[in-house]
């Protein structure tokens, strides 16, 4: 048991933290949490789907005739900085660096390429007599300052999305416009009205609304669209407890509790609050530029009429199982089994599953997850896995989750076919129109604890189970093979340069 003092507990209601919930949650310090228990790598015909281009063509019909009286969202996770993304260019600004690195000079070589450049070049005008001069000098750092720092573009502490990422003939894009174009063109609802809904950091979210300001009618009118734009922040009660190494509460020089974010699981949250017949999630930085984005266009639309297909089918076996249809007979429920178990990846803990574990099985949240060829990408990837409850099922594990001194674990890992590109479908509407309480979802043993620092002090940081891993554990999963080309991630400045 904590011992929370009455100044603790005022605390945490100035928060909104239950202090119930923050003790449970605080007790994995001491337990830890599960490493993945990975059964076997999916493969095309063992947990991944690949479509023949008939049927893409079909799904893609499928989508235009489902989708019109859909109510659709696109939600991004916006709120993380871009401060790594320029990690190679930090040291070209420190006081004691005097002589730049490959990656510093390649910036300076390739500058006039970035879409930022003529507001670079505008702010360092603004100060200096010769633009060119300054490029050329080896020596200087003012174009590393005014890109990163708050005297020029102030880039290294903005969010991906307010960054100029693309360059055009005659303008350029930010990532959230590039996000603007893709909804307008497949995330439109029957209603002309194209929703987005944007995580964002509070200290962003007034820069956020002014772009939009800036942008929305150029795109409304070019696209025939009516943009509902919506935002919302990571809740603090969302928030962690951090933990001193001996496992007891971390509190700062004031004596007061430090609870740090959770993490991008805790958008589950917000996730929640989205009420919509099917969600597109997809990263702020995953986008290219308008010229390249038929293969992306094709294949959401396609996967989402898919998703939407096996959402009616799924339905329409719950009401016979339910009794809302006719009874179900021993060869009906032999004909759902088969559809949970080939279509929608299902297993089940039984040979011969009942009527009412059938059911259960089915209502449940659904999501179909896009999977990448695996060349060499960071990030989680595809497997099929097996929880403390002996349920095997698709998940989605991040290398963090793998004990990578377990050799049978870590060699699944390295010879793991695909990854995920974060480019996600949901539906989690029941059969009879409710939204499912997507935190009754969350496999809680899913979390990461690793060592951060805090006023000088070394702390243990508590994450939540990932949006895409542990918070979504619990759904029916289905995994589809994309092109490569649907996934063109920022990580790096340099990336912007393959565009």
């Amino acid at each position: 048991m904590l011992d929370f003092t009455s100044r603790d507990l005022a605390f945490m209601a100035q928060r909104g933290s239950d202090p119930k919930h923050v003790e449970k949650q605080f007790a994995f310090f001491k337990t830890g949490f599960d490493f993945a228990n990975i059964n076997r790598n999916v493969s095309i015909g063992d947990g991944i789907v690949k479509f023949t281009d008939l049927e893409v063509e079909h799904w893609l019909s499928m989508y235009e005739l489902l989708a019109q009286k859909k109510e659709m969202v696109k939600f991004v996770p916006a709120s993380g900085a871009a401060s790594r993304m320029f990690k190679d260019l930090y040291e070209a600004v420190h006081p004691e660096t005097t002589s730049l690195s490959d990656k510093a000079k390649h910036y300076l070589e390739n500058i006039k390429d970035f879409a930022f450049f003529n507001d670079l070049k505008e702010h360092i005008e603004k100060t200096v007599d010769s633009f060119e001069e300054v490029v050329k000098d080896v020596k200087s750092k003012i174009p590393f300052e005014y890109l990163l720092g708050e005297k020029g573009l102030n880039y290294g502490n903005l969010p991906k999305g307010l960054l100029k990422f693309h360059k055009y003939d005659d303008e350029s894009r930010t990532a959230l416009e590039e996000h603007l174009v893709e909804s307008a063109i497949y995330a439109r609802s029957g209603d002309g009205i194209c929703r987005l809904h944007f995580t964002v950091s509070p200290d962003h979210l007034d820069k956020f609304d002014e772009l939009v300001a800036q942008v929305k009618e150029k795109y409304e009118e070019r696209f025939g669209v009516t943009y509902h734009i919506t935002y919302s922040i990571q809740e603090p009660s969302t928030d962690t407890l951090a933990a001193e190494l001996d496992n007891t509460p971390f509190r700062d020089k004031a004596g007061n509790l430090l609870f740090r974010p959770g993490g991008h699981g805790a958008l589950i949250n917000n996730l929640n609050h989205i009420h919509a017949d099917l969600v597109f999630v997809k990263n702020i930085d995953n986008v290219i530029t308008e010229d390249k984005l038929e293969s992306t266009i094709v294949y959401k639309k396609a996967l989402a009429g898919y998703l939407l297909h096996l959402q009616v089918k799924s339905f329409e076996y719950q009401k016979r199982l339910s009794g809302e249809r006719l009874a179900v007979s021993g060869g009906d429920l032999q004909e759902i089994i088969e559809f949970a178990k080939v279509k929608l990846m299902i297993q089940f803990d039984c040979e011969n599953p009942t009527q009412e574990e059938v059911l259960k099985k089915l209502h449940r949240p659904m999501r179909i997850c896009g999977v990448v060829k695996n060349e060499g990408e960071p990030g989680g990837g595809p497997f099929w896995v097996t929880n403390r409850k002996g349920e095997t099922s698709l998940q989605i594990v991040e290398s963090s989750q793998i004990d990578m001194n377990n050799p049978v674990q870590k060699a699944f890992l390295t010879s793991a076919s695909h990854f995920n590109p974060v480019d996600m479908f949901c539906c989690y509407k029941d059969m009879k129109g409710k939204f499912f309480d997507l935190n009754k979802y969350v496999d809680a043993y899913t979390g990461f604890i690793s060592e951060k620092s805090y006023e000088g002090r070394t702390l243990k940081a508590m994450e939540l189970p990932g949006l895409w891993n542990g918070a979504m554990a619990d759904w029916i999963t289905i995994f589809v093979e994309v092109p490569l080309s649907t996934f063109n991630p920022v990580k790096t400045v340099f990336d912007l340069l393959k565009r």
